[in-house]
């Protein structure tokens, strides 16, 4: 998993390249944690993620939970697989996604 992430003012952009799984997801968590004190809004562009689990899933609640109560985290991009665990799991509920 490759994670490119670029910070603009309180927004933080993270490209994500790789599958989502329990070997990566400790990753993800980490260098987001790196980035995330000030921030109130997270877009993940999953344009080249092929497979989230639920190691993964967790790592976006995570990043939920820690953005102000006005804040939001964006997933853009997400392919039918990925759409498709979202949807089984609820996230399509939690998250606010753009395709």
């Amino acid at each position: 998993m490759n994670v490119v992430k670029r910070l603009e003012g309180s927004e933080l952009f993270v490209e994500i390249e790789g599958n989502i799984d329990t070997v990566t997801a400790p990753d993800l968590n980490a260098s987001l944690n790196e980035s995330i004190n000030g921030v109130t809004s997270i877009f993940f562009d999953f344009k080249k993620v092929d497979y989230i689990s639920s190691a993964g899933l967790r790592v976006l609640l995570v990043a939920v939970k820690a953005m102000p109560k006005d804040g939001k985290v964006v997933i853009r991009n997400a392919n039918n697989n990925v759409m498709d665990i979202f949807t089984m799991t609820g996230f399509v509920n939690i998250l606010t996604i753009e395709n």
